[in-house]
């Protein structure tokens, strides 16, 4: 049977969120290039848009408000 393991790259970042302004952590899996989700902010539990993109060790995170 092989091995159908994926490597994983979780790595944590610092964001402030678009609607409180508080600086908050998110986890972010460094293996997948290209990700959008929307994921609720910690802090005042508002739906941020998250647009993550990966290349080589350098992610960048871009954080929308959900209603823009």
């Amino acid at each position: 049977m092989g091995d159908c393991t994926e490597s994983m790259l979780i790595e944590t970042a610092k964001i402030y969120c678009p609607y409180c302004g508080e600086n908050i952590e998110i986890i972010v899996d460094g293996s997948i290039e290209q990700q959008n989700y929307t994921e609720d902010c910690s802090v005042c539990c508002r739906p941020m848009e998250l647009s993550i993109s990966v290349t080589g060790e350098e992610i960048s995170i871009t954080a929308r408000r959900d209603d823009e």
